[in-house]
């Protein structure tokens, strides 16, 4: 299903993408970070929901459907590593830097900072181009908010 779009956003020099597939691509970032424990859970999904909603100014339904997209291309998408990389050639960085708020948040979704989460939040910051500055304030500020 999303073969075409994989390609691409893989190709060695991408364009930038249209706002509705940076969307898709960084909502897959998304549900890839609250996977990467194995334990994709209820409070996860929810908090993926509300951060797209929010984030991009969709209604309850639109978000649902959204993160069913994303879900789906996360399974489809390839390694972390090449499909982050390609994220960051085709998105603007303060939608990139913003997206890592949004993943802070999801790791801190279930009131844990587990290793397997943490870790690949720290890669794919990276991968992204967000320094560790920029990523360490956005962790600071997501663990403020649920104090």
């Amino acid at each position: 299903m999303f073969a075409d779009f994989l390609s691409r956003l893989i190709q060695p020099a991408p364009g930038r993408l249209p706002d509705s597939d940076a969307r898709l691509a960084l909502s897959a970032l998304l549900v890839r970070i609250a996977r990467s424990d194995g334990d994709y859970d209820a409070a996860e999904v929810a908090r993926i929901d509300r951060i797209l909603a929010t984030r991009y100014g969709l209604s309850p339904f639109e978000a649902v459907e959204l993160r069913r997209e994303a879900e789906a291309l996360e399974a489809e998408a390839p390694d972390t590593v090449r499909f982050t990389r390609a994220i960051k050639d085709a998105v603007a960085y303060d939608e990139r830097a913003g997206v890592v708020e949004a993943l802070w948040d999801v790791v801190l979704a279930d009131g844990q900072r587990d290793h397997e989460e943490d870790s690949l939040l720290r890669l794919v910051a990276n991968l992204l181009g967000v320094n560790d500055r920029d990523s360490a304030l956005a962790r600071q500020r997501m663990e403020t908010r649920r104090s």
